[in-house]
């Protein structure tokens, strides 16, 4: 089995897409009215408006405080100080950490409120 989309409500489609192009550095692919994807080698992180995609919500969408995803990256750095530069951001870890398992991380939740974590790519660890 392999994990191959993951989904982040967002309320504004347009906002979101420009903000992890940003982020991402590639522009993804609209695949619905609501819906923008962006293929992170493999995996996709899919941006999911209800509202635009003709979908009704009955109750808003909320994430546990906890419940992060976790993107692995060469240029953490980089990624970092654009976290750090958007005021839009709900939360962003002031430093990059060096976790007691050894990843570098930074925890973040983007201008919708999702809970997202980046990885040095060189200091991934899987549990191997």
């Amino acid at each position: 089995m392999k994990l191959y989309r993951i989904i982040f409500p967002v309320n504004d489609i347009e906002k979101a897409t420009e903000f992890y192009t940003g982020v991402f550095d590639q522009q993804g692919e609209r695949v619905s009215q609501g819906r923008h994807y962006f293929d992170l080698e493999g995996t996709i992180l899919a941006l999911y408006d209800p509202i635009a995609d003709g979908d009704g919500v009955e109750k808003p969408w909320s994430f546990h405080e906890n419940q992060y995803i976790y993107i692995c990256t060469d240029q953490i750095e980089l990624v970092h100080q654009k976290f750090l530069n958007d005021l839009n951001v709900k939360y962003v870890d002031e430093n990059i950490e060096i976790m007691p398992w050894g990843e570098r991380m930074f925890y973040a939740n983007d201008p919708f409120g999702n809970p997202v974590c980046f990885v040095d790519s060189q200091t991934v660890f899987t549990g191997r």
